[in-house]
Formats: structure tokens, sequence, C-alpha cells
């Protein structure tokens, strides 16, 4: 396991800003590069003085709104039936994608509403697929933009942070790699159900003083 981190390390600086774009671009989209082997390298690098941290989460969170955005115009352009199809052929499935995970995506997105896309950019498998199901519902575009740039700062920052103060302990992180994953995804979890809850109680909200409105219309008619 340490060689593996060193050679992702090495990977990294050599690369630099741009591989982190175009990585995170690719988990982003329809190609499934964990997140988890990007950007905490990248915050190992930082803390050597080897990268700007800020630039890290910069180039990461600008990855992430690129492939998401591809994925949701491509689903936008295509429609539902045709990525369904597309999702059932070999090359898919090669990139772990089947019209099962899409209608799964699908079913998350429509039962919590735009939030969905904040939320599913913090989780593991929701994540390269939630910008599929708002691409073919036709979800507004600022708010997939928002909702995207939301979820991914707080992913990418999580990752590059937790690196960034771990970058001098290597053998450390070796040691306990999976265990800081496994921490970095309930945080993110945490942040996003959170999220969802405040989001939810605003929604109630505004139905609840668009009833009130309503019935103070219908008595100022009946007064009439």
């Amino acid at each position: 396991m340490l060689n593996f981190i060193n050679n992702l390390i090495n990977i990294f600086g050599h690369f630099g800003y741009q591989g982190i774009v175009f990585l995170m671009a690719l988990e982003s989209s329809i190609i499934p590069v964990p997140s988890e082997l990007v950007i905490p390298p990248a915050g190992i690098l930082a803390a050597r003085g080897e990268m700007n941290l800020l630039i890290v989460i910069i180039a990461g969170v600008a990855g992430s709104l690129i492939g998401a955005i591809l994925s949701y115009w491509v689903s936008w352009l295509l429609g539902r039936a045709v990525i369904l199809i597309l999702a059932d052929h070999k090359i898919a499935k090669i990139l772990q994608i089947t019209p099962a995970k899409v209608e799964k995506a699908e079913k998350f997105f429509l039962k919590y509403g735009s939030v969905s896309v904040f939320v599913g950019r913090l989780l593991p498998v929701i994540r390269h697929l939630i910008s599929i199901p708002a691409g073919f519902s036709k979800m507004n575009f600022s708010k997939f933009v928002f909702y995207t740039f939301a979820g991914s700062a707080i992913w990418v920052t999580v990752l590059a942070v937790g690196g960034y103060y771990l970058g001098a302990e290597t053998e450390l992180i070796a040691e306990n790699f999976k265990m800081i994953v496994e921490v970095l995804i309930i945080v993110a979890i945490l942040a996003g159900i959170f999220y969802w809850i405040y989001a939810r109680r605003q929604k109630i909200r505004g139905k609840l003083n668009a009833n009130l409105a309503n019935d103070a219309d219908a008595a100022n008619i009946e007064k009439k």
C-alpha cells in the first residue's frame, strides 16, 4: 500500500493541476475514477510544498463541474430512452454502468428533487450517475450547477484537507487508508443529510406559507 500511495503521489507530481482537473472530470462523468485516489495524494503534495492546497481544491471542483455538466447536457440532448439503451451496451458495462444503476439514480433524483444533485455528489455510487437523470429530466441548469458545485466543493475540500494534514505521515495513511476513506465518506454523508433536512424544512415552510396565502385570498373573496 505504501508503494501504491507513493506511485499516486509521483503521478500527480508529474501531471500537476491539469491532471487533477482531467481525472475529476472523468470521475464526475461516466468513467468511475475514484476521487479518493485523486485528491488526497494531491493534498499530500500540498503538505510537502510541491502543490498549493487552494489550487488543488479549485482544480478538483472545476474538474467535477466539467464532467457533471458534460453528462447533464448529453443526457438532456439524448433523452431517457436513448440513455437506457446506451447503458445496456457492453462498453457501458465495462464502465460499470447498467440500466439498473441509471434507474436507481433516477429514483433517487425523483424522490429528493433538486437537492439530490447536492447529496449525490457526496455518495460513492450515485456521484458519477446523478447528472444523468438530472439531464434527461431537464432540471433547471442554474440549480444543477449550483448544487453540483456545492456538493463537489465539500467533498473535494474534505479529501484535500485530509490528505494535507496527513501528508507528513505517509506510512500512517498506508496503514489506515481504508479507515480514513470510510470516515471521510461518513462525514460527507452526514453533511448531505443535514443539508437535505434543512432543504426539506424550507420546502415545507414554503408550502405552509403558500397555503396560508391561499386561505387568506379565499377569505377575502368570500368577504367581497
